[in-house]
């Protein structure tokens, strides 16, 4: 489940170093987090269907092989756009790990139980952003860039013998997803039709996309334009990943006396009233780095307690198609996370500007898909 955080936060920090190393602009360097969205928006596509038809276990590792190889490949590359292409590959096989990690607890947990255990999970997702900008930081101080992603090349390694030699296939018996592209096709678009988990999905989805618009903007903001140092930057980044983890194991708490739905119906309003605070912020013209910091927060440790509860609801119809419903969910989640992060790109302006932007105009859009699509279809 931490490959997905660590491949992302862990170069954070090495991001300007990158522009220096391979003689380019901020704008071309967040290209490397952009493709690799991409990259797990697609390889889902063919993750999804293939866990239903052949079982968890052999799809993961074949995706465990492929992202423990591109990792390898960025260590040695000497050109950004190869840099660029292999992030992609490296996504195309670690979302193996994202797609099958939630069918597998579709496969054993009903919806409520399936919330709390996602909500559980999410410790790790928190846990990883904590220690990634972190490690990657000092690792960047010590070694350089490339010591990054030899790490996580051995992560990649060690997580594919933990799974050969560990994980059991949990995939119903007797249970066999759709065989072929076509039935693939008509499998996917018999789900995404459906109203409540297009609600759920969306939701869920431009949510997501704020916060990665976050940690692809945030090196810029704090480091480049606020001269954060990229220690000092591990340790914000990892702020807030606690109050995600603090956010996540609350709502387990809170789905003890209420439901998930009345969760989203706060939480989602609260996320986006957070980014119009910090597009104040940023719009102010003060350049007051403390006054990024609350909405920032925020923002973040909402996530916590709109993902697991919004995933849980647009999965919970689909026991047999799990593999599937976790694949379509994945590739909407980062289809919007990726048009967020090359728009932050496209808009650079030398300012916080655009990423708070990005990051209301998400929060907004979240409320927007749970209020006309869920609420609407009752």
């Amino acid at each position: 489940m931490a490959i997905g955080p660590l491949s992302i936060d862990m170069y954070l920090p090495a991001l300007p170093a990158l522009g220096l190393a391979f003689a380019t602009d901020a704008a071309h360097v967040q290209y490397t987090l952009t493709s690799y969205f991409v990259g797990l928006a697609l390889g889902q596509i063919f993750y999804g269907p293939t866990a239903d038809r052949y079982g968890r276990r052999r799809p993961l590792l074949v995706g465990l092989a492929l992202y423990t190889l591109a990792s390898a490949a960025c260590v040695v590359t000497t050109s950004m756009d190869t840099f660029i292409a292999l992030r992609f590959f490296q996504a195309a096989g670690g979302c193996a790990c994202m797609v099958i990690t939630l069918a597998v607890v579709r496969d054993l947990f009903e919806p409520l139980e399936a919330a709390r255990m996602l909500s559980r999970l999410m410790l790790v997702m928190g846990v990883a952003p904590i220690l990634a900008p972190l490690a990657g930081g000092y690792l960047l101080i010590w070694f350089g860039w490339h010591a990054i992603f030899l790490f996580l090349a051995l992560y990649g390694a060690a997580s594919f013998i933990a799974v050969f030699a560990l994980l059991p296939d949990t995939r119903p018996a007797g249970q066999s997803g759709p065989a072929g592209v076509g039935s693939a096709l008509r499998s996917f678009g018999e789900i995404i039709v459906q109203p409540r988990f297009l609600g759920y999905a969306l939701a869920g989805g431009f949510s997501f996309a704020g916060m990665f618009a976050y940690i692809a903007g945030s090196p810029f903001v704090f480091i480049t334009l606020h001269g954060i140092s990229p220690e000092a930057y591990g340790w914000l980044f990892g702020a807030n990943a606690l109050g995600l983890i603090a956010a996540s194991q609350l709502n387990v708490r809170l789905l003890r006396r209420s439901s998930s739905q009345r969760v989203l119906c706060f939480m989602l309003p609260f996320q986006a009233a957070c980014g119009f605070a910090l597009l104040a912020a940023a719009a102010s013209g003060t350049a007051v780095f403390a006054l990024l910091l609350a909405p920032l927060f925020g923002y973040v440790a909402s996530i916590g307690l709109i993902m697991p509860n919004a995933s849980a609801h647009a999965m919970a119809p689909f026991g047999a198609r799990a593999g599937t419903a976790s694949a379509l969910l994945g590739v909407l989640q980062f289809s919007i996370a990726t048009v967020a992060t090359a728009s932050l790109s496209l808009l650079h302006n030398g300012t916080a500007v655009p990423l708070a932007g990005v990051m209301a105009a998400s929060g907004l859009l979240a409320v927007a898909a749970h209020r006309l699509l869920v609420d609407q279809s009752g």
